[in-house]
């Protein structure tokens, strides 16, 4: 079977330096498929799982089924804003 290259949503590129700026790593995972989340992330203490959405984007339903069967949380960002907003959380813990 063939498979396709991940399509991935047009601010990920801008989700990816948002994070990079404030100190994260982060690897797309957006080609691993099966509803796995775009991006895990590092934060200099713990790894998270974060699906990148369009600002009016919703999830897929092999998305919500991961999300729903995953043990953790699984962060949705939609701007830098919410990068920030985000990274400032996982700090405070």
């Amino acid at each position: 079977m063939v498979r396709r290259a991940a399509k991935i949503d047009e601010n990920q590129p801008e989700i990816i330096e948002a994070f990079e700026d404030n100190g994260c790593a982060v690897k797309s995972t957006a080609g691993v498929g099966c509803g796995f989340p775009d991006l895990v992330v590092f934060d200099g203490k713990s790894h998270h799982l974060v699906e990148v959405k369009m600002p009016k984007g919703k999830l897929r339903e092999s998305q919500i089924a991961f999300i729903e069967a995953w043990a953790g949380p699984v962060h949705i960002v939609r701007s830098p804003i919410e990068v920030l907003a985000l990274v400032q959380a996982w700090r405070k813990q």
